[in-house]
C-alpha cells in the first residue's frame, strides 16, 4: 500500500511517499480503507521528536491519528462493525507506527465509531481528535444549561467544535479569535471577543459577573482565565500544565470509541459544522504538515487518501 512515512525525527522534509506492507488484522481489530485523514499539531510534534520522552515510536513511522474510511475486513472476535460500513476513529495506539496517512489502517474496534451521515469524508476526518478533545474537556468541566462558557481559541479545529458542543449543552458561549474570524464564531453560536492584551476586560464587558467555565484550547491564557472566572468556576487546558497550580485541570484527549459515537450522533442531531481549511492529496502530505505548523489556518487541514466515491 502507499503510505506517508518518516525514518528519522525531523521537519516535514523527512516525510516520504513509500510502499508499505498492508496491515495485518488481528483479533479484535478492524482494517479500514482510508478515505481521508487530518493533520493535528501532535503529528508534527511527534515527528520532530518533541514527545520522545512520553511516546514510543517505531521507524519507519506512518503518522496520523484522525481517520475516516470504509471497513475493508474484520479480525477474529470483532463483531461491532461489518465490511462496507463507513467509520471514523481517533486512532491513537500504544505506539506510533501504523497511522492514518496510508491507504489502509488496522485499528482496535473499540476506537471506531460510525461516520456521521451529515458530514462528508473530509469533514468526518477532521472530527475525531478535535471533537473528542472538546467533548471530553467540556464533559470534565460539567457544563450545565444556562452557564457561561469562555473558549480560548474559538476559530481553531478544537475550539470551533467546542463552541458547538457547549451551545448544544445549553450554555452561553463566549469565544476568542482574531477580528477576521468573529463572523465565523457567530455562525457557530458564540459571542466573539478579540484575544490579546485587554482580553479579560472585554470578556467582563460581555459578562460583568464573569464566566462559570473556561476551556483553554491554545495555551498562554492563564492570567486572563483567572481574572474572568467567577467564584466556584471551573477551568481546564489542553496546552498549559500550569492550570493545575490554580485549581484547573490539564487534559489530554482519550481514544474512546463510545465517546466518539456520541459525538458523531450529536453532530448529526445538531448539524455540526466541521470547518475544512484545505484538502491535499496524499503525496503532498508534507505541505499539509507545513501549513499546520504555521498555525494560522481556520479549521482542519485534511489529506485526501482515496477520492473515489
Amino acid at each position: 500500500m502507499k503510505a506517508i512515512t518518516y525514518s528519522k525525527y525531523g521537519s516535514p522534509d523527512v516525510l516520504e511517499l513509500t510502499e508499505q506492507p498492508k496491515p495485518k488484522v488481528g483479533p479484535g481489530m478492524v482494517l479500514v480503507k482510508v478515505k481521508a485523514a487530518s493533520v493535528n499539531p501532535v503529528d508534527w510534534k511527534i515527528m520532530g521528536g518533541h514527545l520522545d520522552a512520553i511516546i514510543d515510536l517505531q521507524f519507519p513511522a506512518i503518522p496520523g491519528w484522525d481517520v475516516a474510511g470504509v471497513v475493508e475486513s474484520v479480525g477474529i472476535d470483532a463483531p461491532q462493525f461489518q465490511v462496507g460500513e463507513e467509520v471514523i476513529a481517533y486512532g491513537r495506539k500504544d505506539y506510533v507506527h501504523g497511522g492514518s496517512f496510508a491507504e489502509y489502517i488496522a485499528l482496535p474496534e473499540r476506537l471506531l465509531a460510525r461516520k456521521p451521515k451529515s458530514l462528508d469524508w473530509n469533514e468526518s476526518a477532521g472530527l475525531p481528535l478535535a471533537g473528542l478533545t472538546a467533548l471530553q474537556v467540556l464533559r470534565r468541566l460539567e457544563v450545565n444549561p444556562g452557564e457561561k462558557v469562555l473558549i480560548h481559541g474559538g476559530s481553531g479545529g478544537v475550539g470551533s467544535l467546542g463552541i458547538q458542543i457547549a451551545a448544544a449543552l445549553g450554555a452561553r458561549v463566549i469565544a476568542t479569535a482574531s477580528e477576521k474570524n468573529h463572523d465565523f464564531l457567530r455562525s457557530l453560536g458564540a459571542e466573539p471577543v478579540t484575544y490579546g492584551e485587554g482580553l479579560a476586560d472585554r470578556v467582563r464587558a460581555l459578562s460583568p459577573a464573569g464566566v462559570d467555565v473556561v476551556a483553554d484550547f491554545v495555551g498562554g491564557n492563564l492570567e486572563a482565565t483567572l481574572r474572568v472566572l467567577s467564584d466556584g468556576g471551573r477551568h481546564a487546558s489542553i496546552a498549559d500544565s500550569e492550570v493545575e497550580e490554580h485549581g484547573g485541570t490539564w487534559m489530554w484527549v482519550r481514544p474512546v470509541g463510545q465517546d466518539l459515537q456520541e459525538l458523531a450522533d450529536l453532530s448529526d442531531e445538531k448539524q455540526f459544522r466541521v470547518e475544512v481549511a484545505t484538502v491535499s492529496p496524499l503525496a503532498q502530505a508534507a505541505d499539509a504538515f507545513r501549513l499546520n505548523m504555521e498555525g494560522h489556518t481556520r479549521g482542519k487541514i485534511v489529506v485526501e487518501v482515496d477520492n473515489q466515491a
